[in-house]
């Protein structure tokens, strides 16, 4: 039987977007699936106790930079610590990483494309042009997913995403659910893959 990984992120999240290259190469290694499902932070912060990056403290701002900046040399991954369009509308960019999803194209990769547009490449998310630009890297037409999914559609989704995060215990991301076992935080993907592991060694 094959593990699936549910993945729980947002792409505003620069967290999310130094995992998602590391997820993907973990998968793949252990021959898991990964159920790609953004959700709405701002929601999920509301009701599990969330401080929005604004409203911290200027403590714990600054070392969340300085965090992010231990990531980015660590992992060998440019990241800009304070892009121009942060945060961005995530919306569009959400919904169609779900329409991806839903019509059998690797979401993960497009997920992690689109974190890199906004965290290395310094572009605005919200802007359809650089959507279409960055899925048709991958093999995606924008276009062709927006006439076969009605955004009222994608909404439904992206809600029970955040409903089902909110269900299985999650207050941040990015997140990655294994049978029932939540790990939070792309550090925490070292866990992630040994847990994938002993279901490998025990079949």
């Amino acid at each position: 039987m094959v593990s699936v990984v549910e993945y729980f992120f947002a792409l505003n999240s620069p967290w999310s977007y130094l995992g998602s290259a590391r997820l993907a190469a973990i998968a793949a290694k252990r021959g898991a699936q990964v159920a790609v499902r953004p959700i709405k932070l701002g929601a999920v912060f509301s009701e599990t106790g969330g401080v929005p990056l604004a409203k911290r403290s200027s403590e714990r701002q600054a070392y969340r930079l300085v965090e992010l900046q231990r990531w980015s040399r660590y992992l060998d991954l440019p990241l800009i610590l304070e892009p121009r369009y942060f945060p961005a509308d995530e919306t569009a960019a959400a919904h169609l990483v779900i329409a991806a999803e839903s019509a059998g194209f690797d979401a993960l990769a497009l997920a992690g494309a689109i974190g890199a547009a906004l965290w290395n490449r310094n572009q605005n998310i919200a802007d359809w042009a650089v959507l279409d630009e960055t899925s048709l890297e991958l093999g995606i037409d924008v276009e062709d997913l927006r006439q076969r999914f009605s955004p009222e559609e994608l909404s439904r989704t992206h809600d029970a995403n955040t409903r089902a995060a909110l269900d299985k215990g999650i207050f941040g991301v990015p997140a990655y659910v294994l049978n029932g076992e939540v790990f939070w935080g792309q550090d925490r993907l070292d866990f992630l893959d040994r847990a994938l592991a002993s279901i490998r060694n025990d079949m």
